[in-house]
């Protein structure tokens, strides 16, 4: 028996102190996403993640709200701006887009648009492990989110996990889609590979995440042999293209 495979002792009592975590468990105001930076598959399970937290809410408080999408100019390059026709419907007319230059830039966009409680949810796309993106950066982003009530989900591009206040930590990757109902052919939902490896109040666990309808749906985890490997980017030769980051 390979002894690294069992579960650590801190785990395992973490385990037993958490329940673990569902869908439509409800908003965590500041979540983290680990994910790749040759795909979408970040951004479109921040918007996963955002729609089904919306919806342990009341629809008459939320559903009109405009929500905030901030990205650096690193982060641009690598996925592209949101694609609004990707979108799901009920968010097209609602996003207001910041093109930052830098970390620093898109930080403060991040920081004030938590201020502003007539947003649903902020957004923010960084690449990499700029400095400016310290654990006292982190804090502050933790802070305006609980002060002011609104949820942020920032996607970390091909980021290294480091130290951080957010409250719910995941890594994420883009996972096979169910076979369509009535069409085989066409494209499936979308579904994430997810691991939830830190989070105050839930234990870590692994799932297969699947769209359904405004909601999530989890499965257990696929083997590693069935994970999807990303697309190369469009602008690999440097342009911006635009990245759908539908569900």
């Amino acid at each position: 028996m390979d002894l690294a495979t069992l579960p650590k002792a801190a785990e395992l009592a973490s385990v037993a102190r958490n329940p673990r975590w569902r869908p439509a468990a409800g908003l965590a105001l500041h979540s983290e996403i680990f994910a790749p930076g040759n795909g979408a598959s970040g951004a479109g399970a921040a918007v996963a993640l955002a729609l089904d937290g919306l919806s342990t809410c009341k629809p008459e408080t939320l559903e009109e709200r405009s929500v905030l999408w901030v990205q650096d100019a690193r982060s641009r390059k690598l996925t592209g701006r949101p694609y609004r026709a990707g979108l799901p419907e009920t968010l097209r007319h609602r996003l207001i887009h910041v093109c930052a230059d830098t970390p620093e830039d898109a930080l403060f966009a991040l920081e004030e648009g938590m201020r502003c409680r007539d947003l649903a949810f902020v957004i923010g796309e960084i690449a990499g492990n700029p400095r400016a993106l310290d654990f006292t950066a982190s804090r502050r982003l933790s802070l305006a989110a609980e002060k002011h009530g609104v949820p942020l989900y920032l996607v970390r591009l091909d980021a290294t996990p480091d130290l951080s206040s957010a409250r719910m930590r995941w890594r994420m990757r883009g996972a096979p889609s169910a076979p369509p109902r009535w069409n085989i052919g066409a494209p499936g939902k979308p579904a994430w590979s997810a691991e939830l490896f830190r989070a105050r109040g839930y234990a870590p666990g692994e799932w297969t995440l699947r769209e359904d309808g405004h909601v999530l749906a989890a499965e257990p985890p696929l083997p590693a042999s069935r994970s999807v490997s990303e697309p190369a980017p469009a602008s690999a030769g440097g342009g911006e293209g635009q990245a759908t980051a539908s569900m």
